[in-house]
């Protein structure tokens, strides 16, 4: 399998970025992910012993700039508190019941507003600091090519 992120980059990344965000005080793990996936990253978070794990797919992702996923992955650690908080919010006033149509509304929208939130908060801060300023259009392209094949 050929590797699409170099792994050492991504650990010199995670250094400088960790520290401009001021999360010194986690400990942090990469993971690479060697098979089909979903996602292009993600992150699991402790958040009562300050570890998290940042997975990078490494085998089909959605997404080349490597420095603006790490950025956006740890940026959800920055993020963590309010996230899990509104989550939580959202299953006292709306319920448990996922398939309640009005607790998908409100998931689905507090999640698409976080993603983008932080999605945006990336790429300035790539702007700002970063060494690839490209924006990668991933999951367009991918659109396209679709839409180009039918």
């Amino acid at each position: 399998m050929k590797k699409i992120y170099d792994l050492d980059l991504a650990q010199k990344y995670l250094n400088k970025w960790q520290d401009i965000l001021r999360l010194r005080d986690w400990d942090i793990k990469l993971f690479e992910v060697k098979k089909s996936w979903r996602k292009t990253a993600d992150v699991k978070i402790d958040e009562v012993d300050k570890r998290a794990i940042l997975m990078l797919n490494n085998h089909n992702p959605h997404s080349y700039n490597l420095e603006a996923l790490i950025i956006h992955e740890l940026l959800h650690i920055k993020l963590w508190g309010m996230d899990q908080m509104i989550e939580d919010l959202i299953g006292k006033v709306f319920g448990q019941d996922q398939e309640d149509l009005k607790y998908q509304f409100a998931f689905d929208k507090f999640m698409e507003i976080l993603e983008t939130t932080t999605e945006d908060l990336a790429k300035s801060y790539l702007q700002l600091g970063g060494e690839n300023k490209e924006i990668s259009f991933g999951r367009v392209e991918k659109q396209v090519k679709k839409e180009l094949q039918d």
